[in-house]
């Protein structure tokens, strides 16, 4: 039996921007109309503590990256997890 592995191409800049809108969307249960920008705050969309940890959990599923407690701490906005997420894969590659 032979094992098939799968590489997850990864889009970052602007696509991260766009995946992470997407992802919080998902992740609130936010309504279709609801705008999600790079601007948006967290907060704003109605996100506590639990809501973060899983929007950085799904995250690091998506992008396949580790997400180290202290940075994730600092992320409030949709801007500020594509930033992270931007520099964990340049790291990475």
């Amino acid at each position: 039996m032979s094992v098939t592995k799968f590489i997850k191409c990864v889009t970052v800049g602007d696509g991260a921007v766009d995946k992470v809108c997407e992802i919080v969307k998902k992740q609130l249960a936010l309504p279709d109309h609801t705008e999600v920008c790079g601007e948006s705050k967290f907060s704003e969309l109605g996100a506590d503590s639990l809501d973060t940890v899983e929007i950085v959990m799904g995250l690091e599923e998506h992008f396949d990256i580790s997400v180290e407690e202290s940075s994730a701490q600092t992320i409030a906005t949709v801007e500020d997890a594509a930033d992270l997420i931007d520099k964990l894969v340049a790291v990475k590659a």
